[in-house]
């Protein structure tokens, strides 16, 4: 066994254990992902986006909600997938994201919004590790469910410090 396979290995129960908790989950692309239930603030259906100049594509722009204005990321675009029309199961989740001073609500558009799920330690493994070309550090980890593997996001990490910062 390889000492990095050796590390993997004191590693993975501590991962798991840090991230034991309850999940919302929801589907974008037909796959299953979830976000810690106390980095989300609210779920609200899609509200018009006004759109902001010189911005990625996956920033759709930004909504007024209750007087505050905040920043909406499509996850699908931001994941690298196929951009597809809204529906009435489209959804955004305002999250708090860690910011350099303070926290930052943030909506991400996903597909449709599934349920919050309690999910054990036991059932998280490590992110596969896909080679020193491929960032997975926003992923949490991999949970196995009783339909699957959801992917859990480190919310923090979806979105890099510079992207943060030209929001």
């Amino acid at each position: 066994m390889s000492k990095s396979e050796q590390l993997q290995k004191i590693e993975a129960p501590a991962i798991a254990a840090e991230n034991d908790g309850k999940y919302l989950t929801f589907q974008l692309a037909e796959e299953g992902y979830g976000i810690g239930i106390l980095k989300v603030r609210e779920i609200i259906g899609m509200l018009p986006v006004t759109p902001v100049p010189q911005t990625p594509s996956f920033l759709k722009g930004v909504i007024n909600l209750r007087g505050q204005v905040i920043p909406v990321v499509d996850l699908r675009l931001k994941f690298g997938l196929p951009e597809e029309e809204y529906t009435e199961r489209t959804s955004i989740i305002v999250v708090e994201v860690k910011g350099l001073s303070t926290n930052i609500p943030i909506g991400i558009v996903v597909d449709t919004v599934s349920e919050v799920i309690n999910i054990q330690a036991h059932d998280i493994e490590p992110a596969p590790a896909f080679g020193s070309t491929i960032d997975t550090n926003f992923i949490l980890g991999m949970a196995k469910t009783g339909d699957g593997v959801k992917i859990l996001l480190n919310i923090d990490f979806v979105l890099s410090a510079d992207e943060l910062g030209a929001m």
